[in-house]
Parts: structure tokens; C-alpha cells; sequence
């Protein structure tokens, strides 16, 4: 039987997506996210001032509390999978609009066309 000086921790290998981004050139590692996860998807990473250790992304509840947790803008990016994604474009002015985002457009109050 081998000695083990160290556990590991390591993200699992099987999920084809990958919930939460960090950009580790944003990231201060204040583990924030972590605090407010709601499926225990992060863990604090053991080199002091990385970002956190996605461990569990096909756990992901998809709610963007560690987004909305973070100080610095642009450090936590989730990415909803493809069936989350939520999008559409006005036909007229070519705006783009998605579920979630901040200042969304007046609600449409036109009767639909028959």
C-alpha cells in the first residue's frame, strides 16, 4: 500500500459544459461565489488569490448568484446551456435582446396581428 501526502481536488471530467468561467486575470480569489452557491458547485482554491475551483459544473443550478456575487465585473462568467439561452432580435431596429439583462426593453403592448 503507497503513502498519500495530499488530497485532491479535481473538476469532473465528464460534463460536457462548462457552467462558470473565471477570467484569472480578473479574479482577486475573494471567494465571494462561493459563499453565495446554492448547489456547492465551487470550492476555494488552495494557491491564496486564484479563483475558486469549479468541482461540480454539471451540478450547476444555473441561478447567477456567483455572477451577481462578484465584485469585479467580468471576473465570474456563467454560461447557461444552449436550451437556457434566451434570445431575440427586433426585426425594425435590429436591437438584441436576452433573458436576464439589465435595463430589458418596455413590455410590447401592440394586440398580436391576425
Amino acid at each position: 500500500m503507497g503513502k498519500f501526502n495530499a488530497a485532491l481536488m479535481l473538476p469532473n471530467p465528464m460534463t460536457p459544459n462548462k457552467a462558470i468561467v473565471f477570467n484569472e486575470s480578473k479574479c482577486t480569489g475573494c471567494n465571494k461565489c462561493i459563499d453565495v452557491c446554492r448547489a456547492d458547485v465551487l470550492h476555494p482554491n488552495p494557491e491564496k488569490g486564484k479563483p475558486p475551483i469549479v468541482l461540480y459544473p454539471d451540478e450547476c443550478w444555473f441561478a447567477g448568484c456567483c455572477v451577481g456575487a462578484c465584485p469585479i465585473e467580468g471576473a465570474c462568467i456563467m454560461t447557461a446551456p444552449l436550451q437556457q439561452s434566451v434570445a431575440w432580435k427586433r426585426k425594425d431596429t435590429g436591437e438584441f435582446f436576452r433573458l436576464g439583462m439589465k435595463n430589458p426593453p418596455p413590455a410590447n403592448t401592440k394586440p398580436p396581428v391576425v
